[in-house]
């Protein structure tokens, strides 16, 4: 018999293999800077932002009250043109409030006319429309110093206080009314709204563009303006 100088495991051990790359780590996935994960962050808000603003708007109150009367009527603002005469839009708007006005009057008992006023804000040359529907110049109070919806809101809101009224019809086209109900849904109001029609037609893809340019505003109401542009009524 020979003794072997094999040892005695040696037949139950499993024959280790050693990868070419022993010996060489594979390279781990460096790090994000923070100039890309900003772009990231930026990606990825302008992407939700819209999406966020478009669902705001889509159930955004258009009234807070079941009240029939109310105590004014509150016409938002759009710049006139760059010659001072009213818009298509202005005139849009100030035609369904004096509209409104002219509808209430005819329905109010003979000691309550007149005393519900037309609000006509940022723009005199829409209560220069309104007079020319036949709405009287005593019932119609100018307030021209709102630059936006939230001034018009807040400035409006602080005239009703005065005058010691509580509830308002709100009347601007229908693009604006989304975002003009999320504003006012935050004042002391009772109010509803009403969309002034368009007094012409116009092309699809104006009508588009003004909807979009409405979501922005919408989307800096929601991250920004409403708290940086906070107004007290």
């Amino acid at each position: 018999m020979y003794r072997s100088n094999v040892p005695r495991n040696a037949a139950q051990r499993t024959p280790r293999r050693v990868s070419r790359s022993a010996g060489h780590k594979r390279p781990g996935r460096k790090p994000l800077s923070w100039k890309q994960r900003l772009a990231i962050a930026a990606v990825t808000a302008v992407l939700f932002l819209p999406i966020w603003a478009v669902m705001a708007r889509s159930l955004a109150p258009t009234s807070n009250t079941s009240l029939t009367r109310f105590d004014t009527i509150v016409v938002l603002g759009t710049p006139a043109d760059s010659d001072g005469n009213p818009t298509p839009e202005q005139l849009a708007r100030a035609h369904r409030g004096g509209s409104r006005v002219q509808e209430r009057s005819s329905l109010a008992p003979d000691s309550h006319r007149g005393r519900d006023p037309l609000r006509l804000c940022r723009a005199r040359v829409m209560a220069h429309a309104a007079e020319a529907q036949g709405i009287p110049e005593s019932a119609i109070l100018v307030e021209p110093n709102a630059r936006d919806t939230i001034q018009n809101a807040c400035y409006s809101a602080r005239i009703m206080k005065a005058h010691g009224w509580r509830s308002a019809e709100i009347v601007a086209t229908a693009p604006q009314l989304p975002r003009a109900g999320l504003i006012f849904n935050a004042l002391p109001l009772e109010w509803t709204a009403h969309t002034a029609p368009r007094l012409s037609p116009v092309s699809p893809a104006y009508e588009g563009a003004l909807t979009a340019v409405e979501v922005l505003k919408t989307a800096r109401y929601l991250i920004w303006a409403r708290w940086a542009d906070h107004c007290e009524p």
